[in-house]
């Protein structure tokens, strides 16, 4: 039963709590929305701004030909690796749902939608995989039209915003991100000319005079400017949640910590926080993973709070397995505390090892990175990244440029590999071994051991075009060579999570409806999609349950 008397209360100001405020917001009800942080997007405003949709209106308007039925045998076989964590009936739902919710959400004028060019399904083997069109994006938009709170909208420090996707597949992802790092002539934040940047501190700038916001962060402000003008919608930033308020069984409003001290509202509420990323507690129980080996390079906001707030109110957990879980191999930032990551291990002329000196995956292609190091029972941690001279003086590493320096004390380097591995811990001999098999298929362009080179969306968005005769294949022959232990880096997409229906509704361990309460961010878990995942998932997920979310609280909801 619809309340309209009461605000919608939406906890979290990235893109599916955006979403769900303006369209509730549109509909006439109230809607405030509680952000944690003093800037506003999450975890999608740091991201590449990709929005999965099969069957999408976009993609049949550029004549590109998919249906329903062939969305669901991609997703299909992609989850088949634990049957039993996939929720059929959400799956069905978002699938059918999602080209609806695209086409509601341009037409409300909250975002010009684009195909992303020359971008395939992660999983280019698979049944029902197509090699374009169910990747989305915006169009650029200029961040003058945010007007003040241009000043809180997160910057993606990992893509080149103000850059298009046009250019990135057209150069290679690394090629784009140096091109626009010799062209910006001085550095300046965004109250200026805009300061962007990539894997830990390299700046980029758009041209002097423009505001040109792509990506994730162009994404996010597509939405927050058509938020803007809706007079329902209220946002409070630095505004932490901190319990929900129960009466009985049901949610009825939320408690925060602001810069005035507590308040309380009632209402219902949506979860539209990301994960758990910040919070080593729930990465040991979600991903089994400690310090040493777990970072993020999601805002440091991301602290678990939807997951302990659903859980105070009796919320079910699923646990998506650690080996599905969307995370890279990255490292330690060289510039500030943090953690980057970035293309540079799907280059050419590197390789990952475990500590025995072997290569166990295809090393350009984070799902099987993240699968094999954590396989149950066979573990490859901890693990390296192995590299030669030739890929310092190509391409750099994170905030060092192509023929840089690397930051002392940052990466470990050597005259050979045996020395290498000895001084990383690695068995030097077998290190030594491991080059020389690779370097013999390298040169053909072949990975006989474990596919590097086969995956289409690695090849296009991740290694060096120019680089022949394979984009992500180059042999390790040059000295002196380097190598650094990984990290598995976190995104913001913890697949594990609160248990939600497949219209956003949070369940109890008996699978009944909480009610009052929702969840539309990353903090729900993607039993949708079980095992399987694809870039782009995450976010075409949430804009879809915030318009069937959006729809039910303002009592129009979605057949």
């Amino acid at each position: 039963m619809v309340d309209a008397n009461e605000p919608v209360i939406v906890v979290g100001a990235g893109l599916s709590g955006l979403a769900t405020a303006l369209g509730v917001a549109v509909r006439g009800r109230d809607v405030i929305v509680f952000e944690a942080a003093d800037q506003v997007g999450g975890a999608a405003a740091y991201s590449g701004g990709q929005v999965w949709i099969g069957a999408n209106p976009v993609a049949a308007r550029e004549g590109i030909e998919d249906s329903l039925e062939l969305t669901e045998t991609y997703v299909r076989a992609i989850a088949h690796d634990a049957p039993e964590v996939l929720d059929e009936k959400a799956m069905l739902r978002w699938i059918r749902t999602g080209p609806d919710a695209i086409r509601y959400w341009e037409e409300l004028g909250a975002i010009r939608w684009k195909v992303i060019p020359g971008l395939a399904d992660y999983h280019n083997e698979a049944d029902g995989a197509l090699p374009v069109g169910r990747y989305l994006t915006n169009e650029v938009i200029d961040g003058s039209v945010l007007g003040p709170w241009r000043d809180k909208l997160r910057v993606s420090p990992y893509f080149p915003v103000g850059t298009t996707y046009d250019e990135l597949m057209e150069k290679g992802r690394r090629a784009t991100y140096v091109d626009s790092e010799e062209s910006r002539p001085e550095k300046a934040d965004h109250a200026g000319v805009p300061a962007f940047g990539i894997a830990d501190g390299r700046e980029f700038d758009a041209a002097e005079g423009t505001d040109p916001l792509t990506f994730g962060t162009g994404v996010v402000a597509s939405f927050l400017r058509r938020v803007l003008e809706e007079d329902r919608i209220e946002i409070r930033p630095s505004h932490r949640v901190t319990d929900l308020l129960a009466e009985g069984d049901r949610v009825v409003g939320v408690r925060a910590d602001g810069p005035g001290g507590p308040v309380e509202v009632r209402g219902p509420v949506v979860l539209a926080t990301s994960t758990y990323d910040w919070d080593s507690d729930l990465v040991r129980e979600m991903v089994d993973l400690e310090p040493e080996d777990f970072g993020s390079v999601a805002p440091e906001s991301l602290r678990g709070d939807g997951i302990t707030l659903a859980r105070g109110v009796g919320a079910d957990i699923a646990k998506i397995p650690a080996t599905s879980v969307p995370m890279l191999p990255g490292w330690r930032s060289q510039v500030g505390t943090g953690y980057g990551y970035g293309p540079e291990y799907a280059m050419p002329h590197t390789m990952i090892v475990d500590a025995a000196g072997n290569r166990f995956c295809n090393d350009s292609y984070w799902v099987d990175i993240v699968a094999k190091t954590l396989a149950p029972g066979d573990r490859h941690l901890p693990f390296f990244l192995v590299w030669d001279d030739q890929h310092r003086q190509k391409y750099g590493l994170a905030a060092t440029p192509p023929g840089g320096e690397y930051p002392e004390g940052w990466v470990t380097s050597a005259p050979t590999l045996a020395e290498l591995g000895q001084r990383l811990g690695i068995d030097g001999a077998q290190l030594t071994r491991t080059a020389e098999r690779f370097n013999h298929y390298a040169a053909r362009g072949e990975d006989p051991d474990f596919g590097r080179g086969t995956v289409t969306y690695v090849n296009k968005f991740a290694g060096d075009p120019e680089n022949t005769p394979s984009p992500v294949l180059g042999q390790l022959t040059e000295a002196p060579f380097h190598g650094l232990r990984l990290k598995f880096v976190g995104t913001g997409i913890g697949s594990s999570g609160v248990r939600i229906d497949g219209d956003g509704r949070v369940l109890d361990p008996d699978g009944a409806v909480i009610d009052g309460l929702y969840a539309v961010g990353s903090c729900a878990a993607l039993t949708t999609t079980g095992t399987g995942y694809n870039s782009g998932f995450a976010l075409g997920r949430g804009v879809t349950l915030a318009y069937l979310v959006a729809g039910e609280l303002s009592g129009h909801p979605v057949p």
